[in-house]
């Protein structure tokens, strides 16, 4: 990865997640994502380890099907996510090397494997993916674009909160240099404090975009089985199976 600056919305900006993302605006999402982890499989469908589970709002659709524990690397975003699924097990790590010494029967990977922006970082998660799904198990990875995919956009959105304070968010993402393997999305963002007072800040995240083939070449390389097909919002849906026991 490279020494960009880490995303100000998972640290300082972090007590605005809930109004920048919520739980409602993954409804549809997770209604696509319960069936999937569910046919991935085989076996016990109980246990999900979430890696990059950022501040809970999908968290909070599938823990009515699994025994859920989420991880992420910032700590910020983990105090949000504790706040909206208090029921579930936090922990604090990175998805290339953290280690928990158990097995689930699904690990998911959601957009946070964006982050990611060389090949060893992707082979290093799927490893952590590898280790912590049992024999027999599936792992889910969902990245929001692949090269083949990626187009330049721009977005925006933004809530209100019952606290009195609300946001609102102007996103635009563009790939500056097409020979290499990442794009930056950049974020403009207006807070309103409970008493009113304005502020603007600005945060610009590096993501990593690497071709469908390589994917499934890194897959591969790890031990899973894998497919791939579109999801209903255009993503590329990995679906990859660990070898089960004998």
């Amino acid at each position: 990865m490279t020494d960009m600056p880490e995303p100000r919305l998972y640290t300082d900006l972090a007590r605005w997640w809930p109004l920048f993302s919520p739980p409602q605006e993954y409804v549809e999402e997770a209604q696509d994502i319960l069936p999937r982890l569910a046919r991935a499989a085989a076996g016990p469908r109980e246990t999900l380890l979430e890696l990059g589970s950022g501040g809970g709002s999908l968290a909070s659709h599938l823990k009515r099907a699994f025994r859920l524990t989420l991880s992420d690397l910032s700590e910020g975003m983990l105090a949000v996510s504790r706040g909206v699924n208090p029921e579930c097990e936090h922990v604090q790590g990175d998805m290339r090397s953290i280690e928990l010494y158990r097995e689930f029967d699904r690990v998911l990977i959601h957009d946070a494997i964006m982050y990611l922006t060389d090949a060893d970082s992707v082979r290093a998660a799927l490893r952590t993916a590898f280790r912590h799904c049992r024999p027999g198990g599936a792992v889910l990875v969902l990245p929001d674009c692949v090269s083949e995919t990626f187009a330049p956009n721009t977005d925006c959105g933004g809530h209100d909160g019952d606290d009195g304070r609300a946001l609102r968010w102007l996103e635009w993402y563009w790939d500056p240099e097409p020979a290499d393997h990442t794009y930056l999305a950049a974020y403009g963002l207006l807070f309103r404090e409970a008493d009113g007072t304005l502020s603007s800040e600005r945060d610009v995240h590096q993501c990593g975009l690497f071709p469908r083939a390589a994917w499934l070449e890194w897959f591969a390389e790890v031990g899973f089985s894998v497919s791939r097909e579109l999801d209903p919002f255009g993503r590329d849906a990995f679906t990859a199976t660990k070898p089960g026991p004998g």
